[in-house]
């Protein structure tokens, strides 16, 4: 994986090959301590993957208490198990402007499901 001003120039390289035979492969993603480093021009993260964790642990959360508690108790949930599993990493990853509206509307998403504010449009 290449980050920088030449990441996407001339062909592909060849493969890499340890001394032990194990073959290293050019990619355009890397996961690396749990952030999803994308091969570009600056340093880019993808949030795709944090965004999936997030619904995963919300769905989790509001599937097994439902309505049935309370929701400043889902809120404290959300807050404490659920938004860690979103943000971590983020201090690291350069934020864009695109990205923060993304990360904004997952937790919007989730407010307007706890709070059933669904607008309709005629």
């Amino acid at each position: 994986m290449r980050v920088g001003p030449r990441h996407s120039v001339g062909p592909h390289c060849a493969n890499i090959q340890s001394t032990n035979g194990c073959v290293l492969h050019w990619v355009d993603e890397r996961r690396y301590l749990g952030i999803y480093i994308v091969s570009s021009s600056k340093l880019k993260c993808n949030f795709v993957y944090s965004k999936k964790a997030f619904y995963r642990s919300f769905n989790a959360i509001f599937g097994r208490i439902g309505r049935l508690a309370s929701e400043e108790v889902v809120l404290h949930l959300i807050k404490v198990k659920c938004l860690p599993v979103l943000l971590y990493g983020i201090e690291v990853c350069p934020v864009n402007l695109s990205d923060m509206s993304s990360l904004e509307f997952t937790v919007r998403r989730v407010l307007i499901k706890l709070f059933h504010t669904y607008i309709t449009v005629l």
